[in-house]
């Protein structure tokens, strides 16, 4: 059962060992993360002049689930855009937000932009 989505910016705390990776550490086997969420964070990784192969390696080693972005979650993506359009949330943000919705889970993230989002249960790592 997932019990929490891990936003790009809580799986980067972890993998980075920044403020909060313990929290996220210590829900890995109750947590998913979407596949739009995977792309930004191996985007993140790449930026940060990491390499591809050693970047998927890091990545893939944390065993999360991954769910692939459905319809429905694209959808509930772009419905949650005006909600959100204020608060600069990315595309990966919303995809993240879209799923938890969908799992009635609890989403994780490092951004603070989330405060006082009332669109699902939100989890702040630092």
């Amino acid at each position: 059962m997932i019990k929490y989505v891990l936003d790009a910016s809580a799986v980067l705390a972890l993998l980075f060992l920044e403020k909060g990776w313990e929290k996220v550490d210590s829900i890995l086997s109750e947590s998913a993360v979407s596949t739009v969420n995977v792309a930004e964070a191996l985007t993140k990784l790449i930026q940060d002049d990491i390499s591809l192969k050693k970047a998927s390696k890091e990545f893939f080693a944390l065993n999360l689930t991954l769910i692939e972005l459905t319809t429905a979650q694209a959808v509930k993506a772009a419905e949650l855009r005006p909600l959100t359009k204020h608060r600069g949330l990315s595309l990966g943000d919303r995809c993240c937000l879209a799923l938890t919705i969908q799992e009635n889970a609890t989403a994780v993230t490092a951004d603070r932009s989330w405060l006082n989002l009332n669109v699902c249960k939100i989890d702040f790592i630092r």
